[in-house]
């Protein structure tokens, strides 16, 4: 059985810290210019988990990312024929 997972995004004042937050889940992506890092826990605990790390002082933001929610299958995903008839050239 697979677990749901949700990214958080955790913005940072200093990046020294930044290796302590793999006890909260994996830590997926460090950006060293904007200074966040992407990091990825069970979706069932992720409230307790920003309360955590928003607490901590070296810590600016803590946004959660909202792609499990988002829908992924579009509807009318078929081609318009008029544009379809647009690129064949008869090369």
């Amino acid at each position: 059985m697979l677990t749901e997972r949700q990214g958080l995004v955790v913005y940072l004042h200093s990046l020294k810290h930044a290796k302590s937050l793999r006890r909260f889940g994996n830590v997926h992506y460090v950006s060293r210019k904007m200074k966040y890092v992407v990091l990825y826990c069970n979706q069932e605990d992720l409230q307790s988990i920003m309360e955590k790390i928003s607490g901590y002082s070296y810590v600016k933001r803590v946004d959660p990312s909202h792609k499990p929610f988002i829908k992924s299958v579009f509807e009318n995903s078929r081609p318009d024929k008029a544009k379809e008839y647009d690129y064949k050239m008869g090369f």
